[in-house]
C-alpha cells in the first residue's frame, strides 16, 4: 500500500503544472477567435483591399 502511495506522489510531482488546463484552452481559443475576427475586419476593409490590389497590379505589370 505504501509503495502505491509513493508512486502516486512521485507521479504527481512529475506531472505538476505540465500543459494547459481546460480553462486555459478556452481562454486561448477565445483570444485566437477574437484576433481572427479583428484580422478579418482589417483585411476586408476597403483601404486594405485597395492596397492589396495595387500591390498585385504592380507585380503583374513588372512580370510582363
Amino acid at each position: 500500500m505504501r509503495a502505491i502511495q509513493k508512486a502516486v506522489r512521485r507521479c504527481s510531482r512529475v506531472t505538476k503544472d505540465r500543459g494547459m488546463s481546460t480553462a486555459e484552452y478556452a481562454v486561448g481559443t477565445i483570444a485566437a477567435a477574437a484576433f481572427a475576427g479583428v484580422l478579418f475586419k482589417i483585411v476586408t476593409s476597403s483601404q486594405v483591399k485597395s492596397l492589396l490590389s495595387q500591390i498585385i497590379e504592380r507585380a503583374l505589370n513588372l512580370a510582363g
